[in-house]
This record gives structure tokens, C-alpha cells and sequence, in this order.
């Protein structure tokens, strides 16, 4: 009897992620490390989400193309994600900006990273092509968004949020027909057109792209030889489809992943600080909107060897606790209180210190007796004795950076330059 053939699209495609940018509205969280390589959620990177959504949808195919101080985000792809194997015709490859085209040329855009890799993506041999950004916090089914582009007969389906009419002011809107096709691309508009019976919101850009490989490979070798492309998906590719072809809108609501308890799509661009700070926070609330404990759709990172976390003292005002907070492995909270915030792994807090609604990365050490609120700390800081952060803006503006929602980030540098100034 003759096997069926395998019916799932995404056995027939590629992920290929965009992880090259800065991030540069993170500041001195992104000083040493790429944006998709940012630590969030505890134990994971920013980049997971992404990569896990493409293992969990069935796609085992995936390329990384890598350029702004890659060296983080490499060794964590090398550590956490190194369980592909090729036997199983599963590849995944790092793709660092290396002048393969010339020696004066790194990525020059978004579609310029891929356009440089397409001997490359032709060797992965595959029929369907998912770009995707690494700096996202989501969950969703590229499966599903498969299956509308080929049911659809599209030259590209784009991943589109439903937001509020003038919140989309921020974004790229989708102006649709009812059914759903593109037909205009509007980039941060004043005046968002409106989801057709839906006059209140609009769709937005998540920056996911579905493509036949064959019509995105004949796109980007014009694209390259055009003087006045800036080589990029938004500016330059989708564009031309939407004005020359067939561009159709996909809603995330309709592949978005929940474990049931959530109560709308989550999607989350974690580019400032405050951004960041309030979605690891929003991971500590009794029923939050981003479930992680959802073992049907695990976030795929690598897993550190390490020892359970362990909470010590238990006299007044000297008892080791934690109260709606994420604590990792290998953290000892010893005789402090730690409330609405979520340490990374092998932190350490110490006696008669206080955290509430801290974001420490991981290895932070705080000494006894600091009091830190509304912070985000930054990987291996030491918080000296005494310290209180979050209570006076004056005095945290003097050596922190304060946002104006009143975060503030702490790191290394900022520690060791008010050392010096006091002496």
C-alpha cells in the first residue's frame, strides 16, 4: 500500500530569521549583546519565541542571519538550539554578515540579509519561505498561516495584529477588502484605514512574511540590481507585490497559541525599557497574559545545569521569601523579600534587602539591605549594601538611567562610574 504523503506545508518550508539589529531603544542592555539575544522570561532569549514557535509548527528548517555583536546570540544558538541533526533532514544555520557578496558589503536590509544567503536557502531545497523578526515576544502556529497562503493563492501573506484604529499610527496598516487581500501598505499613517466591518481597528505589521521561494528569489535578484531599493521587506518588497501582485493579510488571532487561561492574542515588541520591564512583569501576575507554563507549546532555549532555587532565614524582618514572582535555578534568597519580580538564574539577594517589581538578569548579586523598586538590573551587576533605587528620581537620575514611566536601568558601568564620583 502506498504511504500518504505528508499533508503538513511546514515539512515543505524554511524559517529564516532576522536577528542582525540592535535594538538601540534597550540601551545598555544592548551595548554587549544583539536584541534577539536579550535575556527575557527568566530563563529564555528573546530569539526563542520565535524559533520555538517555527519547532513547535513542524518547520525544521531555519537559518539566522546574525550582524550587530553577534557573538552572544551566536553561542547561545550554539548551546541551546545545536539538537538539529542532518540525518533527519533538519538544518539550521548561523548566518553571520561575512562579505560573501563583497568585501565592502554587510547586510544592507532586511531583504539584502537574505538576498546574499540564496544559495543557501536554494540548498534547504524547500517550497515555502517564513521570514521572520527575532525580537518578538508571541506564540503562534506558522502552520495555519501556511495553509491561508496556499489556499489563497498569494504571492505573500503578511502576519497582522488587530490593534486600535490610532494606536496603528506606530506601525505599517494593512488597508484590506473583506477578503482579506492587501491593498494598500501604509507606513505609520496618520489616518489608519479600518479592518472592513470592523471600524475601531486596524491591522498592523508583525513583520512575518509567507513567500513561494521561487517568486521571492526572481523578487530580490531585481531588487539587488535596483540603485534605489534600500533593500528592505517593508520599504521595498511588499510594496511591489501589494501594487503588482496578490498580497493577502493574515490575523494573528487566528494562529495565536493559548493554554486556554488567556484572555486576548499576546504579541509584544519588547524594544524599550519600559517595554521589556512590564512584559517580564506581567509574567508574574496571578493569571498572566503570556502563558510560559504551557507544555503543549514549550519555548525551546537552552537549559542550564543547575541546582533548585533555595529561600534561608526565617526571623522578622530577616525571612527569605518570594511573593508573586518568577525565582530561577540556582537563586538564593536569603533573608530578603522579593515581590512582583522575576530573578534569572544563580541571582543572590541578601539579608534585609527588598525587591518589588525587579527585573534582575541573571548572576545579580544584591548586597544587605538595598532596596530596589521598578527595576531592571543588567547580567552580573553587584548592588552594593545599602543601595536604594526607586524611591528618590533625583538621585536615581544621577547615576542611572530613569525613564520618564519611572524605570530604571542599572549596570555595571553606571555602578562603577558612581563608585568613582563618591569616592
Amino acid at each position: 500500500m502506498k504511504a500518504k504523503p505528508n499533508t503538513r506545508l511546514s515539512s515543505q518550508a524554511m524559517a529564516f530569521v532576522l536577528a542582525g539589529g540592535r535594538g538601540s531603544r534597550l540601551k545598555e542592555l544592548t551595548d554587549r549583546r544583539a536584541k534577539p539575544a536579550v535575556y527575557f522570561g527568566g530563563k529564555t532569549r528573546i530569539i526563542d519565541f520565535a524559533l520555538s514557535n517555527a519547532l513547535n509548527s513542524g518547520i525544521r528548517k531555519m537559518a539566522i542571519a546574525t550582524q550587530y555583536k553577534a557573538h552572544s546570540l551566536i553561542r547561545h544558538m550554539q548551546r541551546g538550539w545545536g539538537f538539529f541533526r542532518a540525518e533527519r533532514n533538519e538544518y539550521l544555520d548561523i548566518l553571520p554578515a561575512s562579505q560573501r557578496v563583497d568585501e565592502n558589503k554587510w547586510y544592507l536590509g532586511t531583504a539584502d540579509a537574505v538576498t546574499q544567503n540564496i544559495d543557501i536557502v536554494d540548498d534547504y531545497k524547500v517550497k515555502y519561505v517564513i521570514i521572520l523578526a527575532g525580537d518578538h515576544i508571541y506564540k503562534m502556529d506558522y502552520e495555519i498561516m501556511l495553509q491561508q497562503h496556499v489556499s489563497s493563492g498569494a504571492d505573500v501573506t503578511i502576519g497582522c495584529l488587530t490593534v486600535p484604529r490610532m494606536e496603528a499610527t506606530a506601525f505599517g496598516v494593512m488597508h484590506v477588502d473583506k477578503d482579506m487581500n492587501i491593498t494598500q501598505f501604509l507606513e505609520k499613517p496618520k489616518d489608519p484605514p479600518s479592518i472592513p466591518g470592523d471600524p475601531d481597528n486596524a491591522l498592523a505589521s508583525m513583520g512575518i512574511y509567507v513567500f513561494n521561494w521561487d517568486l521571492l528569489r526572481d523578487l530580490l535578484i531585481r531588487d539587488a540590481e535596483d540603485p534605489n531599493s534600500s533593500h528592505d521587506f517593508g520599504n521595498d518588497i511588499i510594496p511591489q507585490i501589494v501594487k503588482n501582485g496578490k498580497a493577502v493579510a493574515h490575523k494573528f488571532a487566528d494562529s495565536c497559541v493559548t493554554a486556554g487561561l488567556e484572555d486576548e492574542p499576546y504579541w509584544r515588541d519588547v524594544g524599550t525599557i519600559d517595554a521589556f520591564w512590564q512584559a517580564n512583569i506581567d509574567l508574574t501576575d496571578f493569571v498572566p497574559k503570556l502563558d510560559l507554563y504551557d507544555n503543549s507549546w514549550p519555548i525551546w532555549t537552552y537549559a542550564e545545569i543547575s541546582p533548585p532555587a533555595k529561600f534561608i532565614h526565617d526571623t522578622d524582618g530577616r525571612r527569605g521569601m518570594a511573593i508573586s514572582s518568577l525565582v530561577s535555578g540556582d537563586c538564593i534568597v536569603s533573608g530578603s523579600e522579593v515581590r512582583n519580580s522575576l530573578l534569572f538564574t544563580g541571582c543572590r539577594t541578601h539579608s534585609y534587602s527588598a525587591l518589588d517589581h525587579v527585573v534582575a538578569l541573571p548572576q545579580v548579586i544584591v548586597n544587605r539591605r538595598a532596596e530596589l523598586t521598578n527595576c531592571v538590573i543588567d547580567r552580573g551587576v553587584i548592588i552594593p549594601e545599602g543601595l536604594v533605587v526607586g524611591q528618590d528620581p533625583e538621585e536615581d537620575g544621577k547615576w542611572f538611567r530613569r525613564t520618564e514611566a519611572g524605570i530604571v536601568l542599572i549596570t555595571k558601568d553606571m555602578l562603577d562610574a558612581r563608585a568613582r564620583k563618591l569616592g
